[in-house]
């Protein structure tokens, strides 16, 4: 990691390992795999003899042109036949995907019953038929108690259909998923798909309750296929609504909308397709350009994926859902690539609803994942590049936090809370995972913060000391470490000295950005922050050893100045002067202290820039969180190859 300077860009951690933890849905899951995958190898072997898959996706496919009317009637059987037959054709993509290469996987789909081997003399693509087909069903089937389960269908296969990434440990630049889904019949569905799941994640709807689908037993009902598959999907629904044998009740918020869920993983893999050769990725254009309801300006040309959505739901949503890696992670790309959404979020009066859910996320620091903090870290980041967010937190006042359990916190504005949190999230990466990361993320949103310091809490302006007292232990203690080494050294020259220096050079880097934070909140602010002067001359002694250090005079100049100054007006006080007087004091002496002794510096700004290539961090992330939260999807761990698994 280069110096960390104003202005520089974050960078993303390495994304070479991905955890993945095990879905409480697995073991059932697996069950129906082990199930059902020695019927489905069985015809993938015979496909090119008889042509089945693609005469049940021919059946299926004329069955969905009925679909829409059938809902309207509510045709439950009619409805629920067809959903059968998705589910079959779903079972079967997964294993042709996992098994074949796509070239293999696309001849499958133009196998018919004739002689062996023989092909399709038809015109039409039918992979590209049932992609198309599916994005109709998703966007224009209404969403009834009677088609909720094949609108989620609808969105798993497409997942399926994606998920050849999993058997690759290399980001793919060109497959299938480039060649149907961004160019040719599928395009025109961009906006309109994109535009459905993001409303399927802010409804957040539940599915029907258990034995509303189920329907009574009929001879006619569509065959021994369809019956066998309609009591293998009704018994893996109940599964899903109701949980299994060894069910977490923990887990149940996450499943409350199996469609929402779905259409959310469905929509991060999309927005985080690789862009094709001879055209940028039009799913991402869509989440980067799409407005508000109540906007009337005209759509750019230039884009034709744009359109409209509601952004106070989605707002409402977002504030809900973070308790989620997805959620986290959708509201990073809208506020990242989509400028009307963040312009939109940074004028809302009451961000303290998104924000205090961010904060919570890296409080629970020890039971998160190490990308759900990034995350995290990187929308505060992303928020504190405005210099009116900044100062409107420290407006905003909160009362009884009570999952801060340092201490009790009765009364504490949102910019207190949000330096008391990320200080905190600082020393347990001290103490703990020692990520650089880490720490230049969280410096960086403090910093961005710190020239608009408002009426610091107490509490807030003592850990801002204690954490410089931290790293000055810390410096000390390399610096005892270094010199006992190189003393040893001179005795043995076989023994290979530690790098210290390195380990000098970092924690001087992160002393030298937490004397530029002090020092901005002094210049910028000092009238405003009583208590972090109270704070400083409380532990002035800390200081001294920095003065005269070469890297850090500078700096130390203004700091230096004020506690001399405030020292010398507490001294005039005489002795035994209590908090409150010592406030007064301060308050007293910021009016008297001439402004133009405090030397100017460059404003601490610093912006988020992702990596030059970001698919490789984001899309192992984003199939990491399909395998583990996807409703109804199993893989066999042995095959995934895109992430490294947890050996648990």
């Amino acid at each position: 990691m280069p110096t960390l300077t104003a202005n520089s860009a974050i960078i993303h951690p390495s994304a070479d390992t991905l955890v993945a933890s095990t879905f409480w849905l697995f073991t059932e899951l697996k069950l129906l795999e082990e199930a059902t995958i020695s019927v489905c190898r069985s015809l993938v072997e015979n496909n090119p003899r008889t042509g089945n898959l693609g005469a049940l996706i021919k059946v299926f496919l004329s069955r969905t042109k009925e679909l829409k009317l059938s809902a309207e009637c509510q045709n439950h059987i009619f409805i629920w036949q067809t959903h059968n037959a998705l589910f079959i054709i779903c079972c079967l993509l997964k294993v042709f995907i996992c098994e074949m290469s796509e070239e293999e996987l696309q001849l499958h789909f133009t196998y018919e019953e004739k002689s062996p081997g023989s092909y399709s003399s038809d015109s039409e693509d039918l992979l590209e038929e049932l992609l198309c087909c599916l994005m109709q069903l998703i966007t224009d089937i209404p969403l009834l108690d009677i088609t909720y389960e094949i609108s989620v269908e609808a969105v798993s296969t497409m997942v399926v259909f994606l998920s050849c990434q999993l058997f690759h440990k290399e980001v793919l630049r060109q497959s299938i998923s480039h060649k149907y889904l961004m160019r040719g019949r599928c395009l025109p569905y961009t906006s309109k798909l994109v535009k459905t799941l993001l409303y399927n994640f802010i409804r957040q709807e539940k599915p029907p309750p258990p034995g509303a689908h189920v329907l009574p037993q009929q001879s006619d009902s569509g065959g021994l296929l369809y019956g066998l598959a309609s009591g293998v999907a009704t018994g893996l629904w109940t599964v899903f609504t109701l949980g299994g044998v060894g069910s977490k009740a923990a887990a149940a918020p996450e499943l409350s909308s199996p469609l929402a869920n779905q259409s959310l993983l469905l929509l991060l893999v999309l927005a985080n397709l690789t862009d094709a050769a001879d055209a940028p990725n039009p799913y991402r254009q869509a989440i980067m350009s799409f407005k508000n309801t109540q906007d009337s300006s005209p759509f750019p040309s230039s884009n034709p994926h744009a359109f409209q959505i509601n952004f106070n739901s989605l707002y409402m949503a977002l504030c809900e859902q973070q308790t989620s890696d997805q959620a986290t992670l959708l509201l990073y790309t809208l506020l990242h690539q989509n400028s009307n959404i963040r312009t939109y979020m940074l004028a809302r009066t009451d961000m303290e609803n998104l924000v205090l859910p961010i904060l919570e996320i890296l409080y629970h620091v020890e039971e998160r994942n190490s990308h759900h903090v990034y995350m995290a870290l990187i929308i505060l980041l992303i928020l504190t590049e405005d210099d009116g967010f900044n100062r409107s937190i420290h407006e905003v006042i909160l009362k009884n936090i009570t999952w801060y359990s340092e201490r009790v916190l009765t009364e504490i504005s949102l910019g207190s809370l949000l330096i008391l949190v990320v200080i905190r999230t600082i020393q347990y990466n001290m103490t703990r995972t020692r990520d650089k990361y880490l720490h230049t993320n969280c410096l960086a949103a403090l910093a961005n913060m710190s020239a608009q310091f408002r009426s610091l809490h107490q509490y807030a302006a003592q850990r801002i000391i204690s954490l410089f007292s931290l790293l000055s232990k810390k410096h000390n203690k390399v610096l005892e470490q270094a010199t006992q080494s190189l003393r040893g050294s001179l005795s043995s020259n076989d023994v290979p000295l530690p790098d210290y220096a390195q380990d000098l050079n970092v924690i001087e880097e992160v002393i030298r950005m937490m004397l530029e934070i002090i020092n901005s909140c002094l210049t910028n602010s000092l009238h405003h922050n009583p208590n972090l002067v109270y704070a400083l001359l409380y532990k002035r002694d800390l200081f001294e050893q920095f003065r005269t250090h070469p890297s850090f005079q500078d700096i130390m100049q203004n700091i230096d100045l004020v506690i001399t100054f405030f020292s010398s007006r507490l001294l005039q006080a005489g002795a035994e002067l209590s908090v409150e007087r010592v406030l007064e004091i301060i308050k007293q002496g910021v009016v008297a202290l001439p402004k133009d002794r405090l030397k100017k510096f460059p404003e601490l700004k610093f912006k988020y820039v992702e990596e030059e290539q970001p698919e490789e961090f984001f899309i192992p992330y984003v199939w990491s969180l399909v395998y583990n939260t996807a409703v109804g999807l199993y893989w066999n761990p042995q095959d995934i190859q895109l992430f490294t698994m947890d050996s648990d």
